[in-house]
């Protein structure tokens, strides 16, 4: 059995309406690929509690899942067969898998997040499962809104962090390095959102279904290579930042993008069902 607070499970759901996607004049500073916000429809769904463990992707592992067929999109296969992938890139399998930590090894904890596993792998998981990545706008929708009591569509203003509008704190999320790695998906209750997901910001980035595009409105930084030219080309948009990430450099709007086979990035997946 888990210890008390190393997991936690189920699905929120989340009504259907309008959501205001992407940052807005007076949220402080922000980067250009967050300008500006715009009323996007938001389906009903149901989204995780907490990002997917390593038992739980251990165990698509175990059910051969690198090699069955039937869960890969042609271009995941293509990735596979070239890397020749069994398993996530920081494990090692030592007669049991553990997990590579920079220079040493050690023993998988279960209950923490996958994570160095590339949008293909997490894509193949959720059809393993029977389950599927949220959009960026579902991913923001869990992360910054709050539910309102008799309301059946969205309601309400936005979060600029899933717990609330102050800084992040040491309670709030695993950021800054401060563990070494990620910790068990179940820890760090006082930065759940309103809907009750947990370490949306934090610990692993989350992948996300959407394709890197623009915003309307789009206008480049002063740094003008930060995002326009990425834009439309392959590259998938991850959310929430990383136990490495700076507490100061991560808000619900913040978009991070990378091609889908990059698996040396601090990142793992929550899921939607389908």
């Amino acid at each position: 059995a888990a210890p008390d607070g190393a997991t936690v499970a189920g699905d929120v759901a989340v009504p259907e309406g309008v959501h205001m996607l992407g940052a807005e004049p007076g949220d402080g500073f922000v980067m250009d690929n967050e300008e500006w916000g715009h009323g996007f429809e938001v389906a009903p769904y149901r989204i995780a509690r907490a990002a997917v463990t390593n038992a739980e992707f251990m165990a698509f592992v175990d059910d051969n899942g690198y090699r069955r067929r039937e869960l890969w999109s042609p271009q995941g296969r293509g990735w596979r067969d070239y890397a020749g992938a069994d398993g996530p890139a920081c494990w090692v399998r030592d007669g049991e898998w553990k997990v590579r930590l920079f220079d040493r090894t050690a023993p998988l904890d279960p209950h923490a997040p996958v994570v160095n596993v590339n949008w293909f792998e997490a894509d193949a998981w959720c059809r393993w499962a029977g389950r599927r990545l949220p959009t960026e706008a579902e991913w923001e929708v869990a992360a910054s809104r709050a539910p309102v009591a008799g309301a059946d569509t969205l309601r309400g203003s936005k979060r600029r962090y899933p717990w609330g509008d102050t800084a992040p704190r040491p309670a709030h999320g695993n950021l800054d390095a401060s563990q070494g790695g990620p910790v068990a998906v179940g820890t760090l209750a006082a930065g759940d959102s309103a809907y009750g997901c947990r370490q949306m910001i934090g610990n692993v980035w989350e992948w996300t279904n959407s394709i890197f595009v623009h915003y309307p409105g789009f206008m480049p930084g002063p740094y003008a290579d930060y995002s326009k030219p990425w834009f439309e080309t392959g590259r998938t948009v991850l959310r929430g930042g990383s136990w490495a990430t700076r507490n100061r450099q991560v808000w619900n709007t913040w978009r991070y993008f990378h091609l889908p086979e990059r698996r040396d990035i601090f990142a793992g997946f929550r899921t939607c069902a389908l």
